[in-house]
């Protein structure tokens, strides 16, 4: 069996509470990547989930729990589901080609486009409370775009262009969400792309 994740509480060790409760939080994540962030509390992921707040405090220590653990599924399932375009024959060979791939699967709304990116806005808004949204999201990111880049590099090449794609993907998203500009953001990201084929010696 898998070992615990945080927040896993009195059913540790039975293989059914693991069960119960991975399945309330796959409701929970669902409700959120189509409603949002915007009056998130226990009782809405309650209602969600087809149980009661009280239910959840028994598999979650709290809101707060819930919410960045079913945030982290949202963000899993994304990168998931981007590694897969990538890979895909149509990505093509090169890492500007990969990582285009993925640019649809960051922008659809089934893989939770927007709350991801309202998730990143409330570790800005109040980073005592949530700044683990952007350290959770940057260590989950940074290894699915470390395996992008060409096996060939050395470390802090791969590196170093994986922070620079990370960093740009993440300011166009936020973009797209807060300005609306889908026409900027898409040049945004062919420049990207003719960044990292110049990177590649492709230009």
């Amino acid at each position: 069996m898998t070992a615990p994740e945080k927040g896993y509480r009195r059913s540790a060790g039975t293989e059914r509470g693991e069960a119960r409760r991975r399945d309330l939080l796959e409701r929970v994540a669902a409700d959120l990547a189509e409603h949002g962030l915007v009056d998130f509390s226990l009782r809405r992921a309650a209602r969600a989930a087809g149980t009661t707040h009280k239910v959840l405090l028994y598999y979650f220590d709290g809101a707060d729990d819930l919410l960045v653990q079913a945030v982290d599924r949202l963000r899993e399932r994304r990168i998931a589901r981007g590694l897969e375009a990538a890979a895909g024959a149509a990505a093509g060979e090169t890492l500007a080609a990969r990582v285009g791939a993925l640019w649809p699967i960051l922008t659809d709304p089934r893989f939770g486009h927007r709350v991801l990116e309202q998730s990143t806005g409330l570790a800005m808004y109040d980073p005592a409370r949530y700044a683990k949204f952007g350290r959770e999201a940057t260590e989950q990111y940074l290894p699915a775009l470390l395996s992008l880049c060409p096996p060939g590099w050395p470390e802090q090449r791969r590196r170093e262009v994986a922070e620079m794609i990370l960093a740009t993907l993440r300011g166009l998203l936020l973009d797209r969400v807060t300005g609306g500009d889908e026409a900027g953001t898409e040049a945004g990201l062919r420049a990207l792309l003719r960044a990292l084929e110049l990177e590649e010696g492709l230009r």
